[in-house]
């Protein structure tokens, strides 16, 4: 998406703060059975409190994926229930007034549909201005509850009927499918390639997310056409770097491969690169985000906190000849010609107030140029290691193609 991450759109919600999980019957906070913040305990205590979340389970790893709140996979853990929880969970917006732009619940793995902005945009309706007093969120994957198809101790489906109207006044009848998967040591392996050290705290889950055309229409790029879009919020540090592997030619110019102006220029000592990755500052304490073209992206993306020795590693499908969607709040740029794979790190805005902080992985599927009831899926899976640094250092070297030297030392030299 272009110049309109939704970060910067939740600075009107009016949120009544919410320090920790409340007793059910008298509402107060009971202290002596809170665990402490940060763990995954906390979540799910937190969490279970507003939905009959589900969680699935491997050994000691374990995600809790939210009917209720839009099939999100809200956090993650390696470590059993006191084990770090890897998601970012805004707690202060549970209890908070709906609001009609977006409701922020966070989760460290969430479904949209796009475009955002241009065209075809889903968020504004048509003939409006794109400014954000029309921008909307589409309550099927911002505010209403999913369904459940199935589930076992491992995996989950749920699915989600829409009804869309695009900025092209172009009626869009869908209905997603989602499939979330934690896997064993063997799916990871087949995933990934590579078998972890044994030595390592592990979680990784993958997710098939699965759209069709329900109507009567194809959609072309004359009608518009969506695209899945997966994005992945994560706590920050000061000492975690994200890291966005891409593909150079010769002669490229660094412009033509990254967009890196989405809010502003990002500082020269928050942004490094060299001739195939990106190396960004996450660590919540400046906002600024990028993107990797489409014919440039490569399938993954990751972050690095060397200070806890947190590897995190997303993967995800990519094709270098689909079309893209721009997702500017821009009705003259060509609405085909879009990023594939986004970063962010939050910050505070102009005004001092921050959602966050977090920071955020993303990757989108090509434009669904779909006939009726044809089907097209984007796979995207997201990993969690933690342990000793030379055995996480094969990992980023294989799948980032970076050392965790250089990710440690692009910005402390």
């Amino acid at each position: 998406m272009k110049r309109s991450f939704i970060p910067l759109l939740i600075i009107i919600m009016t949120i009544n703060s919410c320090q920790g999980p409340a007793d059910n019957k008298t509402g107060t906070t009971n202290k002596a059975n809170t665990p402490a913040k940060g763990t995954f305990a906390y979540d799910h205590q937190f969490l279970s409190r507003y939905d009959s979340i589900v969680v699935l389970q491997q050994g000691n790893a374990k995600i809790i994926v939210s009917p209720k709140y839009q099939a999100k996979v809200f956090t993650s853990t390696a470590s059993g229930d006191s084990g770090r929880s890897f998601g970012w969970v805004n707690y202060k917006a549970f209890d908070a007034t709906p609001n009609e732009h977006m409701n922020a619940y966070g989760g460290e793995n969430r479904l949209w549909l796009g475009p955002e902005g241009g065209k075809f945009s889903l968020f504004f309706p048509p003939g409006s201005k794109m400014e954000f007093a029309s921008w909307k969120t589409p309550p099927a994957y911002d505010s209403e509850p999913w369904d459940v198809l199935s589930k076992s101790t491992d995996s989950i489906v749920l699915k989600k009927d829409m009804s869309l109207l695009n900025y092209a006044g172009t009626r869009l009848k869908t209905q997603i499918r989602r499939s979330i998967t934690i896997l064993d040591n063997n799916g990871i392996t087949k995933i990934l390639g590579l078998t972890p050290d044994p030595g390592l705290a592990v979680v990784g889950y993958t997710t098939h997310n699965t759209i069709t055309n329900t109507g009567n229409t194809a959609w072309s790029e004359n009608t518009g056409a969506p695209c899945i879009w997966l994005l992945d919020m994560f706590n920050p540090t000061p000492e975690t770097v994200i890291v966005v592997p891409f593909d150079s030619l010769p002669g490229d110019h660094f412009q033509k491969t990254v967009t890196s102006d989405y809010f502003g220029a990002i500082p020269a000592d928050r942004l490094k690169h060299t001739d195939s990755a990106l190396f960004l500052k996450a660590d919540g304490n400046s906002r600024g985000k990028l993107g990797i073209r489409s014919t440039r992206s490569r399938p993954a993306a990751g972050s690095y906190d060397y200070k806890n020795h947190i590897l995190t590693i997303t993967v995800f499908d990519t094709d270098h000849n689909a079309k893209y969607l721009n997702q500017e709040w821009n009705t003259s740029k060509p609405p085909f010609i879009g990023d594939a794979v986004n970063a962010y790190n939050d910050g505070p805005l102009a005004d001092g107030t921050q959602m966050g902080p977090f920071f955020e992985l993303e990757s989108v599927s090509p434009a669904a140029f779909l006939e009726p009831n044809t089907s097209l899926t984007h796979t995207h899976s997201v990993f969690h290691f933690s342990g000793d640094p030379q055995a996480l250092d094969a990992i980023a070297k294989k799948i980032l193609g970076a050392s965790l030297a250089t990710i440690s030392e692009t910005f402390t030299k």
